[in-house]
């Protein structure tokens, strides 16, 4: 029997109205607790979703889908926002590291774990490292509104999680080409498209950040400034938007939208008298956005497939955690000898690398595929999801105070 379009719209609204009252009550209880709301919403969404079965969305429904972009495209612009350009300037060396060589690092050594832990062919167990090697905006950026650290550590993560989204996709698609038979693996090609995509979506959010931000502040040409909050949401989407029709990241297009946005002062864009206005909106969408994403997320985990690889799954990300992400730190932040990294600053990038929507997004879709190995790949990254933001997440703010790198409201 044919669902009609009042029953779909009336399990839409049921679906958002149970989503967001338990958000809400996930939200209080972390405040109360001095926990990120990320780590409680993805336990809540296990209880409500696998446990209670009050929801059941598919990973790979539309509705799921539109959630998971839109909310990491608006999460990731108010990461740029937030970010200042002279800080960036100064620790664009590491930044540059941890979002390329950092990544293949990681999949590197994750991917060689994967190979001995399950028994993969070598071309699937990078496959799978290369869906979990990015770190997450939409998880990480969230921590830091309630941990002060460090401007300049504070800025090369979040940096770090923007840029190597795009990394972390094109070599993900250059090896689900090559297990499938598609193409061949070519260094010379995936660089060539690595640069393609990541510049691409640089020069794109920046064309369109700089065009709408110019109709809102320009004294007399700024047509919009009645629509700000309307026009700085669809510069986030748009620049995401305009960014995948051309085939470049649409990630890296929205982040660098938010840069132009949030430093608008130093491109001659006084929004000043705006900026307070838009930051209210932003962080009233994106903690709603944080409710959908993870609680759906929680929902979805298939206990299963999570008991059938369950140990191997636990040490893979242990692998990550310890292994690989303080190799990486380490091989990329040495080298910037203007940054001077301290071995604290260094320990905490180490331990904050959270994993959240992109790797969940690539893993539903290679399962959508049906590509081999598939079950694996998706047990992997749901461990990823849930260790690295219920305990990395979590400890975020102890972690900061113990290695002395918070700083107060007057710093």
């Amino acid at each position: 029997m044919e669902t009609s379009t009042t029953e779909i719209i009336g399990y839409l609204m049921q679906l958002l109205l149970i989503v967001i009252g338990t958000g809400m009550i996930a939200g209080t209880l972390a405040k109360k607790l001095h926990l990120p709301d990320v780590a409680l919403f993805i336990l809540a969404g296990m209880l409500i979703g696998p446990g209670l079965h009050w929801i059941h969305e598919s990973d790979s429904s539309l509705t799921n889908q539109l959630i998971l972009i839109t909310g990491s495209v608006l999460i990731l612009f108010d990461g740029g926002r937030n970010i200042r350009l002279h800080g960036l300037r100064q620790v664009g060396w590491t930044v540059g590291l941890l979002s390329v060589p950092g990544v293949l690092v990681t999949v590197a050594v994750v991917g060689t774990a994967i190979h001995w832990l399950f028994g993969l062919e070598w071309l699937y167990a990078f496959l799978c490292a290369a869906v979990i090697a990015s770190t997450d905006p939409a998880s990480i950026i969230p921590v830091f509104r309630q941990v002060r650290i460090r401007e300049r550590v504070r800025e090369t993560v979040e940096s770090e999680s923007a840029f190597n989204d795009a990394t972390g996709s094109i070599l993900t698609f250059a090896l689900l080409a090559a297990a499938t038979g598609k193409s061949a693996l070519d260094a010379g090609s995936i660089t060539l498209d690595f640069l393609k995509t990541g510049l691409g979506g640089i020069a794109v959010g920046c064309a369109l950040g700089y065009a709408v931000s110019f109709a809102v502040s320009h004294f007399r040409f700024g047509l919009l400034r009645d629509y700000t909050t309307i026009a700085m949401l669809g510069t986030a989407i748009g620049a995401y938007a305009v960014g995948e029709m051309l085939h470049v990241s649409g990630y890296m297009a929205t982040f660098a939208a938010g840069l132009i946005w949030g430093n608008s002062s130093s491109f001659n864009l006084h929004m000043g008298h705006k900026q307070e206005e838009m930051g209210h909106y932003l962080d009233n969408m994106t903690v709603l956005l944080r409710m959908l994403i993870f609680i759906l997320l929680g929902s979805q985990v298939d206990f299963g497939v999570m008991a059938e690889y369950l140990w191997q799954s636990v040490l893979a990300i242990i692998v990550l955690m310890f292994v690989a992400r303080p190799i990486a730190v380490l091989l990329c932040a040495l080298p910037d000898v203007k940054s001077r990294w301290t071995l604290k600053e260094m320990a905490f990038m180490m331990w904050v690398r959270e994993t959240g929507v992109i790797p969940a997004a690539l893993a539903g879709m290679l399962a959508g595929l049906g590509v081999k190995h598939a079950n694996v790949i998706s047990s992997v990254t749901f461990m990823a999801v849930m260790l690295t933001i219920v305990l990395q997440a979590s400890t975020t703010s102890w972690m900061a105070r113990k290695l002395g790198i918070t700083v107060t409201s007057h710093e």
